[in-house]
């Protein structure tokens, strides 16, 4: 035990059975999310959102996992064009920060959207997948 922690604390990207989570792997899930997103992949998007989620929407709106589920299953939430710029990641621990921007354009509970939104997302690892635990969005 102790030689795991000492393992641990000497590499800070080591977690969970001393897997390693890299800048790779987070640019990969931002990918796969964004897709989700644009397609409105409900089986996707559940496996990238934590059952957990809470995210700060611009309006200063709590969202959930099943507010967020529930807008793309409805049809409240329709993307029309979504281009992202990964702007930074940071890997604390088992924590990853992806900070990404945002051109987009379609509607939510029918008013349009269209302008460029920046982005927090907060990833961890969850069993064998990384999923998204809480976030922000404001528009700039």
């Amino acid at each position: 035990m102790r030689a795991r922690l000492q393992k641990t604390l000497s590499h800070p990207h080591v977690f969970n059975n001393d897997m390693i989570l890299k800048k790779a792997d987070i640019l990969e899930v931002e990918a796969r999310l964004l897709e989700a997103i644009k397609k409105s992949d409900i089986k996707v998007l559940d496996q990238l959102l934590h059952d957990d989620l809470l995210f700060i929407a611009p309006n200063g709106h709590v969202i959930t996992k099943e507010k967020d589920l529930d807008s793309h299953r409805s049809g409240e939430m329709r993307v029309d064009e979504l281009i992202s710029d990964i702007e930074e990641i940071k890997i604390i621990h088992e924590i990853a920060i992806a900070v990404v921007v945002y051109k987009t354009r379609g509607t939510m509970l029918g008013n349009p959207i269209n302008g460029t939104f920046r982005y927090i997302r907060f990833w961890k690892q969850s069993g064998d997948a990384l999923m998204v635990i809480g976030g922000s969005c404001s528009q700039v």
